[in-house]
């Protein structure tokens, strides 16, 4: 989860733009990892306690492994409303903290309703599929840029790092250079 170091960052510089994208790990037709396998077990016991602990940030390995795309047009609306960031916090602390199904319709409705926003109206845009080819295109760029992991740092046409970072680093990879940077 990203989202605790950039808000530092982010206050410690009110000059830093920070633009979010879309980018699904594994896009339909690739398969889900069982979230029970071997894999994420590891993953989470060797590489995301470790850090989680050492972030202080509350998280535990979710139960399921949804699809993300609909949670990336929720986004998407959210920023249509000037509310992105609480958005993405939001969908962020129901996924790692909550093991909640963020590919599910539902919950992103839910998520929108507990951030003050109209449930519905996001109902009528993911039903419409209305950001999907602002979806889509942060998917080419990320492909083009050669993003491979989430989070993942972009700035001026490269990726400055894979894998959540905390500020410290950030203020590193920020250090006089771009005032921009994009999250994958």
């Amino acid at each position: 989860m990203a989202e605790p170091a950039l808000a530092e960052l982010a206050a410690s510089d009110n000059s830093l733009i920070i633009n979010w994208r879309a980018f699904e790990l594994r896009p339909e037709p690739v398969e889900l990892l069982d979230p029970n396998g071997e894999y994420l077990t590891s993953a989470w016991r060797d590489h995301v306690y470790p850090l989680a602990a050492k972030m202080k940030l509350p998280m535990k390995r979710p139960p399921i492994q949804p699809r993300s795309r609909l949670a990336h047009e929720a986004a998407k609306w959210a920023g249509s409303h000037n509310r992105l960031a609480e958005y993405n916090l939001a969908l962020f602390r129901a996924f790692f903290e909550f093991g909640r199904d963020i590919g599910s319709q539902r919950v992103l409705m839910d998520l929108a309703s507990e951030q003050g926003l109209d449930p519905e109206a996001l109902a009528r845009a993911l039903d419409s599929h209305q950001f999907i080819a602002e979806v889509l295109g942060d998917e080419e760029d990320a492909s083009r840029l050669g993003v491979r992991a989430v989070p993942s740092f972009v700035a001026n046409g490269r990726v400055l790092a894979a894998g959540v970072q905390t500020a410290e680093r950030l203020r590193e990879l920020m250090a006089n250079g771009p005032r921009g940077l994009a999250l994958f």
